[in-house]
């Protein structure tokens, strides 16, 4: 059995690859099923947010070619693309990537905390849908207390450097005072929450969140004396705001270019800034077209975040060396694991022979022999039960020249090279 992490990210892909294999919440439990009926695969938890889609397997060695394949059927993409921006990590390169996965240092905004959640919410799916068990549940826990370990014994998580933190410091750039501007806000969840806060920080005072349900969007709107609207109000509060942030888990575009358009006609053509966080895209590429638009996605946001992570970089280092140990200890309890199943074979097979002899012993009894014979026979029927597959395996080992078969045997059972000697 392996552990495999296969999947591709903002290092390897566009946002326009990304956001065709990325999975919508609504199919994600039924991707897992899906993917849990496939040959060798025997666990599977689903990871996909904008940056990154991946999947976390116990599978046999050719997991990740038939992952792969069905991912590329799956989201109606030709095979070669995937293989072209895709990676795979074994065993303990994949317990690695989850953690480092998990503490954000494979993020795009390093040491960012919300992939935590995210993490845990691909597990707690996978858990509703049965298609984790041990070596999956294992590897999850693992990374959870390792990222935990991160965050209270490193400063990975000082000095605001998220995606959200990211938009509004741009936002900084293109206005002379973004205090006096007016936000739009497409979406009711985490990174819009972040982005709110940022904003409200900066003196913005002006905010409406838009979402598909208005008890949500006026649920995050009160935290921060904005206004609620649904997505279908949009188009009515567009040509009020300066800055639009739109982060959803739409599957199609929320805002167009004609809309856009008609939006700057009413603001008699002064500029809007917009950022586009969601993969897929929520704005029309289209829209980056439009004179007095600037129009940012996830990837254009790179430049202002690697000038906020100087900072922790030092606490990336540190935060290496947990995951390191972290890893190792993992492995190690893997393996031990592995042990204690040998090791219940191995008794059950003694206790087998035992029973046996036993058996054959008591039988000898009832027939009249002798306690004395019935025990020397008991005791040489059980030696040589016991001894006789090691020792036809020790032989075809030293037949085959395999000495280091023949040292372990010497370790396991803890034998001396002259233990039949006699020192006289």
């Amino acid at each position: 059995m392996a552990l495999l992490a296969l999947g591709i990210n903002h290092k390897t892909a566009s946002v326009a690859v990304r956001e065709k294999v990325a999975f919508a919440p609504e199919q994600v439990e039924d991707a897992l099923m899906q993917a849990c009926q496939l040959s060798g695969v025997h666990e599977v938890a689903i990871l996909s947010t904008c940056n990154r889609t991946e999947l976390y397997c116990s599978s046999a060695s050719n997991g990740g070619e038939t992952l792969l394949q069905w991912m590329s059927e799956y989201h109606q993409l030709p095979l070669e693309d995937l293989q072209s921006c895709s990676y795979q990590h074994l065993d303990a390169d994949a317990a690695r990537h989850m953690m480092r996965v998990a503490c954000g240092l494979d993020s795009l905004v390093l040491g960012e905390p919300q992939i935590l959640g995210q993490l845990k919410s691909s597990y707690a799916v996978a858990q509703s849908a049965k298609s984790i068990r041990s070596d999956l549940g294992r590897l999850f826990q693992q990374a959870f207390s390792v990222a935990k370990q991160v965050r209270t014994q490193t400063a990975i998580g000082e000095n605001p450097v998220s995606v959200a933190y990211a938009a509004v410091s741009l936002a900084q750039h293109i206005f002379a005072d973004v205090s006096q501007s007016s936000a739009l806000l497409i979406g009711a969840g985490e990174t819009i929450d972040l982005v709110a806060r940022h904003l409200v920080q900066n003196g913005v005072k002006k905010i409406t969140v838009a979402n598909r349900t208005l008890e949500r969007a006026q649920a995050l709107a009160s935290q921060f004396g904005a206004e609620a609207v649904l997505l279908s109000d949009i188009p009515e509060v567009l040509a009020s705001a300066d800055i639009v942030i739109s982060s959803t888990a739409s599957q199609l575009p929320i805002l167009g270019k004609g809309a856009v358009e008609r939006a700057l006609k009413q603001r008699k053509h002064r500029p809007m800034f917009m950022v586009d966080i969601a993969v897929p895209r929520d704005i029309e590429a289209e829209v980056e077209e439009l004179s007095d638009v600037y129009l940012y996605t996830v990837d254009d946001l790179r430049e202002v975040i690697e000038e906020n992570v100087k900072s922790r970089q030092d606490a990336a280092e540190e935060a290496e060396y947990l995951i390191n140990h972290g890893t190792s200890e993992f492995m190690q309890q893997m393996r031990s694991l592995d042990a204690v199943g040998t090791l219940r074979t191995l008794r059950q097979k003694a206790e087998k022979t035992r029973d046996q002899e036993l058996e054959k012993a008591f039988k000898m009894l009832n027939k009249g022999k002798s306690v004395e014979d019935v025990l020397q026979q008991l005791a040489r029927g059980l030696t040589n039960k016991l001894i006789h597959s090691p020792s036809v395996q020790m032989k075809k080992a030293s037949a085959m020249g395999r000495g280091d078969l023949l040292q372990l045997t010497q370790e396991l059972f803890e034998l001396a090279p002259n233990d039949t000697e006699d020192d006289s």
